[in-house]
Order: C-alpha cells, then sequence, then structure tokens
C-alpha cells in the first residue's frame, strides 16, 4: 500500500507547477485524474523536445496519472465535473486568480457541493495582493523574488537558475499544503483552500540572502560559485576544469591545509577563523587555486575524500544521469510509454520504508482514460459516455 492509496485528486492544472505538485502525490499512489480540454490538452503537450509527435516535457512530468476532456465552455460537462468533484479529496489548479470563479468552479462554489474537498489553487502571485491578477512565467517570479539577483558570476549579469525553480519550487509546497490540508481533515473532517503564490515561495527559499540584508542592510549580489558567509566553500581551479571542496569549519580547514602541504595557512591570521577567511576569500582563493590547479579533477577528487573532506566535481548532465549513486538510488528509471516507447526520466526523491512511492505507468495521451474512469466513478458504459459527449457538444 502507497502513503496516498485511496486519495482521489482532480486535476486541472496544466504546463509546470501543478502538473509537478501532482506528479509528487501520484508517485506515493494518489488517484489522478488530470482534466484537460479537448483536442489540445496541457499546453506543455506542444513542448520539446518531442519523441515523434509526443512531447518528452510532458512525459517527464505525467507519469502515474490518467486523463480525461472536459470542456468548461460547455454547461453539461460543467455539471459532470461538479459530480466529480462529489467524490473527489482534492482538486488542483494553476490557473490565474477568478479563472475558475468564471465557470462557477472557484472554492467557495466546490466546497458547497463536498465540504471536506482539499481545493489547491498555485498561481503566479496568490490570491490575495495588488500583483494577483498579473500572468507569471517561471522566469518573471525568480527575476521579481531575487534569486536571480544573486546568481551568476561575481560582479556579472543576474542569471536565471537553469532549472525551473520558479515552477518547481512552487509546487513542491503546494504538494506540501495538499498533505497538510489532508492530515488537517484527517482529524477534524474539514475541507480547506490551499492558496500558493511562486512569488511567495521565491522568498521562502532564499535562506541567508534575506537574512544577511535585514542583519546588514548590505543588499547580497552574485558570488559566482563560492558562498556568502563559509569559506572555503567554492569551486577550485585543477589542471583539466573544477572540484568543489566544502571546509565548512575550522577542523575541516586544517584538515585541507595540511592535506594540501599548507600547515602555516591555519594560523595565519587572515585565514584562522571563518569569518576571516571570508573577509580574506580574494587572498585565501588565490593561494588554493595555485595549489589546486597542479592535479586534475580525479586525483584531487581521490585524496579529499581519503580525507573525508565534501568534494565533488561539476558533473555535466550525462555524467550525473550515469553516477553509481544515482543509479544505486534508483533515480534513473524507465517506463514504456504506447506510442513515444521505453523512456527515461528522474525517479522518485524520497525513500519511505514501508510505503515506498513508485513509477509505475507513463504519461497519458490525451483522453487515453475517458471512458475508463467515467465508469470507474459514474458506471457509465462506452455507449452512454459516447452519448454523453455528443450531445454535450
Amino acid at each position: 500500500m502507497k502513503a496516498l492509496e485511496g486519495i482521489k485528486v482532480l486535476d486541472l492544472s496544466r504546463v509546470l507547477a501543478g502538473p509537478y505538485c501532482t506528479m509528487m502525490l501520484a508517485d506515493f499512489g494518489a488517484n489522478i485524474i488530470k482534466i484537460e480540454p479537448p483536442g489540445v490538452g496541457d499546453d506543455s503537450r506542444a513542448f520539446g523536445p518531442f519523441v515523434g509527435k509526443e512531447s518528452a516535457y510532458f512525459m517527464s512530468l505525467n507519469r502515474n496519472k490518467r486523463s480525461i476532456t472536459l470542456n468548461f465552455k460547455s454547461g453539461a460537462e460543467v455539471d459532470l465535473f461538479k459530480e466529480m468533484v462529489k467524490q473527489a479529496d482534492v482538486v488542483v489548479e494553476n490557473y490565474r486568480p477568478g479563472t475558475m470563479e468564471k465557470f462557477g468552479l472557484g472554492y467557495e462554489d466546490l466546497k458547497k457541493i463536498n465540504p471536506k474537498l482539499i481545493y489547491a489553487a498555485c498561481s503566479g502571485f496568490g490570491h490575495s495582493g495588488p500583483y494577483m491578477l498579473k500572468p507569471a512565467y517561471d522566469i518573471i517570479v525568480q527575476a521579481m523574488g531575487g534569486i536571480m539577483s544573486i546568481t551568476g558570476s561575481e560582479g556579472g549579469e543576474p542569471t536565471r537558475v537553469g532549472a525551473s525553480v520558479g515552477d518547481i519550487i512552487a509546487g513542491m509546497f503546494t504538494a506540501y499544503g495538499v498533505m497538510l490540508g489532508l492530515f488537517h481533515r484527517e482529524r477534524t473532517g474539514e475541507g480547506q483552500k490551499i492558496d500558493v503564490g511562486m512569488l511567495d515561495c521565491q522568498l521562502a527559499v532564499l535562506e541567508n540572502a534575506i537574512s544577511r540584508y535585514t542583519t546588514s542592510g548590505v543588499v547580497p549580489t552574485p558570488l559566482g560559485n563560492r558562498h556568502p558567509s563559509i569559506t572555503p566553500f567554492a569551486a577550485f581551479t585543477a589542471k583539466d576544469g573544477h572540484v568543489i571542496v566544502g571546509a565548512g569549519n575550522d577542523r575541516l580547514w586544517e584538515k585541507l591545509c595540511n592535506l594540501i602541504g599548507c600547515p602555516e595557512l591555519v594560523n595565519d591570521a587572515r585565514f584562522n577563523t571563518n569569518g576571516n577567511r571570508t573577509n580574506n576569500v580574494n587572498e585565501l582563493m588565490a593561494a588554493l587555486n595555485a595549489i589546486f590547479v597542479t592535479k586534475t579533477i580525479n586525483e584531487w577528487l581521490e585524496l579529499l575524500e581519503k580525507a573525508e573532506l565534501p568534494c565533488g566535481p561539476i558533473n555535466t548532465i550525462d555524467k550525473v544521469v550515469n553516477d553509481p549513486q544515482i543509479k544505486a538510488r534508483k533515480m534513473m528509471v524507465e517506463v514504456d510509454h504506447p506510442v513515444a516507447g521505453r523512456q527515461k526520466m528522474p525517479g522518485v526523491p524520497v525513500k519511505m520504508s514501508v510505503t515506498p512511492g513508485q513509477v509505475e505507468f507513463p504519461a497519458p495521451l490525451l483522453g487515453q482514460h475517458t471512458a475508463e474512469i467515467l465508469l470507474e466513478m459514474f458506471g457509465w458504459d462506452h455507449e452512454k459516455t459516447e452519448t454523453f459527449f455528443r450531445e454535450a457538444k
């Protein structure tokens, strides 16, 4: 039995933030019914890269889900959705605030149908505040949320994080909110609305950038690969590239100095405490890079690992997906897609001893499970399903 087995989720979300949330729920057994507009479906079905006509982008985010198509411009299909809500535990949507209300399907409408419903809304700026109705994409909230202002080379231009962390972090927080809502309902029987704004989520993960500003008044700027307040904690230049080393305390600093044959640096007044090392970071980096450039990445990794100093290479994507640790943790998995064939994708990162998650089946074709779902929920046979959608047009 999986942790969320028996939880029925009506998933109206599309592209990334919402689908990432429901993918997390699906991996642990939630019954995700992905509701898409007929004809085109989730916008991300049109996003590359493609395997034939199938979007690998879409497939990577919609595993373990089933698809049904509903047209909310049809009153009959809106009514059908409301009937589905009566049996649902959760509704997830990531439309701009007000969109669901236009169809008579906002939280206030749906909770009258099902008071125990957990309604999770993930939007750019949330369902309150002056920016509520502004459209948003990942890059917009990365920019407005501050993370771009502290990312990139020291002295360089603000830089977007390579992964879509504006969307993905919001998706994770939405899944977290759904879990909290379900836990509260388990104890009280009471449903509720979960309101997640992508901009809020960006602020929530800025960790020491905000504390540095609020305590010093100094606005943080990009620092490249080094840590703003722990030194040495950075990328160092080896013969054939870069190696990451994190000597996060005085004990590790001493071990590093001895390893590189420079024990005198331990008590050097410029470097004898973490604060002094951080204040004199440019001198320290110059001294260490002059030593690191004498050996290759692998040579340094062998020495550093033997000394139990935190270290690692900067892997390209081809290397990380084939890393032995990734393989041992089953973090790359394969599923058979009915059209695209065998597909590789990231596995489930949360390892549970009793109720483990699993990638069981691939992303659905558009509307693939419409008849199956309506039979399961309402006992409709194939003829009734065909008749309903023909008359609903």
